[in-house]
């Protein structure tokens, strides 16, 4: 079916002109029309969504040269779109229009995708499962009565269903990763700065960042390039000149690559299931010449550090709005409260503890080329838990604390992925992270294809087959 093919395939058929931009938004709507009412991924259409693909096609015409050729992209409900309902997943914004687009949202329209739409999120994106007093819930499509991961589960969803081509989102915890890992396709943290990220309260955030995600690692490679680049609306930005994603991926990842394998890098215990599919994905690896080593590393004294952090984030974003914490949900407010708790001493430690982490990977990268870990340390669990209480038969001391083989990794600043590596005995999504070197995206996306490749693990029950 057209809306289960990869957005590189779309692309190339939408700019070549043998499918037209308004029938793959056709095909898309069909798909919400049909799923969403089950899986609440897409929460608010965009009403000009028809005239921006009619508006695609005039420029095809023009001959303008466009990446993203008619492809209906899903943006998370955290980030601003000019005239469309973006609520924050928080009831004070229930009915709030934005006026100007935020610049990711930008770049994709100058790229030719198409806004389809809003992507469900928790409220302020604080949370590891997807759900808001807007919108409700967002449902796993590899089994609805399951969690499809957080923050951005709506455009996880939304793509593993066909009703997106590609999805924007944040991380700041691991909001790209974990839906991934539950939905069963890829999502990168890029490293700070690659994509800038405008309008902020926070300017100098070195700990959440804008990325992609996508049904395939070139899906995400594509969009990564049509995002990415410096600007001037933000002070933490990264060149881009000679840098090709896509024809990173495509080139593949070569012989002779080392790679280091770790299981449970949080120190909270895992799944003995997602242990195993992980580690049968990254020795899988070596059918292709790299080779892989099992190591123990430990980054445990990391997850203190990054709740002090995760608060000052809360307490710098929602600054100007302080004086309605009361109004806000429990999650936000007491990430906020916390923040506003902790001391100076404390961040002094947290940050102490990043260069600890930093340090690790240094030496680590001496020896291996990318570090290879499970994405999540539980399956998808019942969605009317708000999270996880037991990993490996541990209790976890926060609702937090279930998330932490990926926030440990974004203390690092480096390029994260998770990537679909096979499924488990219940027939759910298992998701391998591959951390690169500083600026290392184009190696983490050429490494992420090639367990596609050796690991597939096909389409959701709820989705026909691909022809």
């Amino acid at each position: 079916m057209l809306a289960d093919l990869p957005a590189t395939e779309l692309a190339r058929r939408v700019g070549a002109r043998e499918v037209a931009a308004v029938a793959l938004l056709d095909a898309c709507m069909e798909r919400v029309e049909r799923l969403n009412p089950t899986l609440n991924a897409v929460v608010t259409l965009n009403p000009h969504a028809r005239q921006e693909a009619e508006e695609v096609e005039r420029r095809l015409d023009r001959g303008e040269e466009l990446p993203l050729a008619g492809l209906p992209v899903g943006i998370k409900d955290v980030t601003e779109v000019a005239g469309v309902r973006t609520t924050y997943g928080s009831p004070l914004y229930a009915d709030h229009v934005p006026e100007e687009d935020a610049l990711v949202v930008r770049r994709f329209r100058e790229a030719g995708a198409v806004i389809l739409g809003k992507t469900n999120t928790p409220e302020f994106a604080a949370g590891g499962n997807t759900f808001n007093e807007v919108f409700g819930r967002t449902r796993n499509p590899w089994n609805p009565e399951r969690s499809a991961g957080g923050s951005t589960g709506g455009g996880a969803v939304g793509l593993a269903t066909g009703m997106i081509a590609l999805a924007q989102g944040t991380d700041l915890g691991g909001s790209l990763r974990i839906p991934a890992s539950f939905c069963g396709v890829v999502g990168i943290r890029p490293s700070v700065g690659l994509v800038p990220t405008h309008p902020s309260e926070f300017l100098w955030d070195t700990m959440q960042v804008t990325g992609p995600m996508g049904r395939t690692a070139e899906d995400v490679a594509l969009a990564l390039q049509a995002i990415a680049g410096p600007s001037d609306l933000s002070p933490l930005t990264q060149p881009v000149e000679r840098r090709d994603f896509v024809a990173a991926v495509r080139a593949g990842i070569g012989q002779g690559l080392r790679l280091a394998y770790s299981p449970d890098i949080a120190g909270i215990g895992i799944d003995a299931e997602v242990e195993r599919v992980c580690r049968e994905g990254a020795l899988a690896l070596e059918q292709r010449g790299a080779t892989v080593e099992v190591i123990e590393l430990d980054l445990s004294f990391a997850r203190q550090a990054f709740l002090a952090l995760r608060g000052l984030w809360f307490v710098s974003q929602l600054h100007p709005h302080l004086e309605k914490l009361e109004e806000f949900g429990i999650n936000v407010k007491n990430n906020t409260r916390a923040g506003l708790a902790t001391s100076m001493e404390e961040v002094g430690a947290a940050e102490q503890a990043r260069k600890r982490i930093w340090e690790r990977f240094r030496l680590l990268f001496q020896d291996f080329d990318h570090l290879l870990t499970p994405t999540m340390a539980v399956p998808p669990f019942p969605v009317e838990e708000n999270y996880p209480r037991t990993v490996g038969g541990r209790e976890m001391e926060t609702y937090v604390d279930w998330i932490a083989p990926t926030f440990v990794l974004s203390m690092t600043g480096l390029p994260v992925g998770s990537v679909p590596c096979g499924l488990d005995p219940a027939g759910m999504p298992v998701g391998l992270q591959i951390v690169g070197r500083p600026r290392g995206e184009e190696g983490v996306l050429a490494l992420a294809a090639e367990v596609q490749r050796l690991r597939p693990i096909g389409r959701p029950p709820c989705c026909s087959p691909e022809p």
